[in-house]
């Protein structure tokens, strides 16, 4: 099984948070909360699971793979619904030390078990979360997506939001995306914005827009194409 990878260089400081009430993280780097405050568990199932068609498509060794780990709530959302052993690949820049981690995972009491697994891996080799062998590659995600060999049948793409971080969902790197799915592969968004629609269009997914969750009007889900 891969390495969960070290959650931090020796050099990297941990994120910059400030805590909302009801345990939501707010990065003050992005200036964006790491999940929903409307309800960060039901906001990743509508999108990222319901999204992607999940749990109805899992199979063994099905490879989900993710633009921004954060908090891991969308891995602990897939193990608690994963039935047969599945691989997850979630790439981040930012890691959370592990008290931060169990001060957001304090905010879903369903979750405390796999929470649990997860942050007992977080720095020390091998992570299983559930049935959800978990890699995490941490690194500016434009310099290390494209050095990745594997292929995601589904991709959450979660990075903070594109008007306050651009750089995660530039064209370049939704190519990238592209040619790390497997054919038929699936992706969904939190986010509408045309600009990155257009890009995972570019890219070769054939997107639509659907209803979003709590007072999101819309979000983005597609499949690649040929």
């Amino acid at each position: 099984m891969d390495a969960i990878a070290d959650p931090r260089p020796d050099d990297e400081p941990a994120p910059a948070l400030e805590w909302h009430p009801g345990g939501v993280p707010v990065s003050t780097r992005f200036d964006d909360p790491y999940f929903s405050l409307a309800g960060g568990l039901d906001e990743t199932r509508h999108v990222f699971l319901q999204g992607n068609e999940l749990p109805a498509r899992l199979r063994t060794g099905f490879h989900v793979a993710e633009l921004g780990f954060g908090t891991g709530l969308n891995a602990l959302a897939l193990a608690q619904v994963a039935r047969v052993p599945v691989r997850m690949t979630s790439f981040e820049a930012f890691p959370m030390t592990v008290q931060q981690l169990a001060r957001a995972h304090a905010a879903f009491p369903e979750l405390d078990a796999l929470a649990a697994q997860l942050r007992a891996g977080w720095g020390r080799g091998s992570c299983r979360v559930g049935l959800v062998e978990l890699t995490v590659v941490t690194g500016d995600v434009r310099e290390v997506l494209p050095g990745w060999e594997g292929l995601a049948e589904a991709w959450f793409l979660d990075g903070f939001s594109p008007a306050k971080n651009p750089e995660m969902w530039d064209a370049a790197l939704m190519a990238q995306v592209a040619a790390h799915t497997a054919p038929g592969g699936s992706f969904a968004t939190y986010t509408a914005a045309g600009h990155v629609r257009r890009a995972l269009q570019a890219a070769g997914f054939e997107v639509a827009r659907a209803q979003g969750f709590a007072r999101k009007r819309h979000m983005s889900r597609g499949v690649l194409q040929g």
